[in-house]
């Protein structure tokens, strides 16, 4: 056998990776950064403290392995729920991981694979079809409307047509802010009732439709949650996550409410004793703090709703949002556009479809400079 130059080998990479990157948005050292959608607030410094306090506790026992199922944090998620969307649910009902990305994934492993099909429709989040392709599980992307609305004559005859296994569903959608009415969620609840793969008997089994509501907190008054359809769909599971309203992007933790028997096929693929003492420490101490917290989240819709205004004002084409971001558009150029803010100091997203860019809403004055940097950018 002919060894390799330079020490050099051939790495037996699965097929289908070749040639790709990681994931991620930019990381620029610049002044103003509005690209990832992060609550521009930091926890103040009695939240900082306890959850300093409550991690040194925990750190006292770091030589034996956590709770693998973590009961304490499940109640007080459900309490937050229930504070916050009006609906009761067991701590049974909740399950959570690092981030909705691992949530996501759980849900793949235990209802996707090889053979297998998800569904959701573009255009959506990017990591969408990469949970896909980690798990083995086929990706196809309807499409939305030119408001980024679902029609749901397209979305019952692709579940006809692809019978996926899960159908995956952002409400609000990024990257275009869009939240999905009631009725939508209702009408691919019953569309999926018997639409799934085939069980171990031959008889088809539901798919399982996941309403990922990652900036549920920041929807518009009047627009309900998916979480109050629970008690009438066992098939539905609606994903959250601590990184956005509650401002702890850095603390890695997403979760998620559904029937006990689909939380239940969870724990079977997670891996053992996945979210660390630590993680758990800082997410239960997070929750005691959730009023202050959450405290700058009507601030951050009414700087959305002024944003929004402002960018019609200048002639500009805006997405209807229910999130924390704003797409904005339609521009020839929009490489030239986000090149010239990010010149002027303004880091924001190149994202979505062709012609669209991204804001996050920052501070009034995060927002007031990309304000002046854009208008010096279009020349206004």
């Amino acid at each position: 056998m002919t060894t390799p130059p330079d020490n050099a080998v051939r790495l037996p990479l699965r097929p289908g990776l070749e040639g790709l990157s990681p994931y991620g948005a930019p990381q620029l050292a610049v002044p103003v950064l509005l690209n990832v959608n992060e609550n521009p607030y930091p926890p103040s410094a009695g939240v900082v403290a306890d959850i300093a306090a409550a991690v040194a506790e925990a750190a006292g026992g770091l030589n034996r392995y956590p709770d693998r199922d973590f009961p304490r944090l499940r109640e007080e998620l459900a309490a937050y729920l229930a504070a916050e969307s009006g609906v009761e649910l067991d701590p049974g009902q909740v399950w959570a991981a690092n981030g909705s990305n691992e949530v996501m994934l759980h849900l793949l492993q235990a209802f996707g694979g090889p053979g297998r099909t998800v569904l959701s429709f573009a255009p959506t989040y990017s990591m969408y079809p990469e949970y896909a392709r980690d798990t083995l599980t086929g990706w196809v992307a309807g499409r939305r409307e030119e408001d980024f609305s679902l029609d749901v004559g397209h979305v019952r005859a692709l579940i006809d047509e692809v019978r996926p296994a899960v159908v995956l569903l952002a409400s609000p959608n990024n990257p275009t802010g869009t939240a999905l009415d009631l009725a939508t969620v209702e009408a691919v609840c019953e569309a999926t009732l018997a639409s799934g793969p085939a069980g171990p008997d031959g008889a088809p089994t539901a798919s399982v439709v996941v309403v990922d509501e990652a900036y549920g907190e920041f929807r518009r008054a009047g627009t309900p949650s998916a979480l109050t359809l629970l008690a009438r769909y066992r098939h539905l599971a609606v994903s959250r996550t601590m990184s956005k309203a509650f401002g702890m992007a850095g603390l890695r933790l997403g979760y998620l409410a559904a029937a006990p028997e689909l939380v239940e096929h969870l724990r079977v693929v997670r891996l053992p004793y996945h979210l660390s003492a630590l993680t758990q420490a800082a997410a239960l101490a997070a929750l005691r703090h959730r009023e202050e917290l959450m405290g700058q989240v009507a601030s951050l819709r009414a700087e959305r709703d002024a944003l929004v205004v402002w960018l019609r004002g200048q002639g500009l084409e805006v997405a209807d949002s229910d999130a924390n971001f704003v797409l904005f558009g339609r521009f020839d150029d929009r490489s030239a556009v986000w090149q010239g803010l990010l010149e002027r100091g303004v880091l924001i997203r190149e994202v979505g479809p062709d012609g669209w860019l991204r804001v996050s809403v920052g501070t009034p004055e995060e927002t007031a400079a990309f304000r002046a940097a854009l208008v010096e950018v279009l020349g206004r």
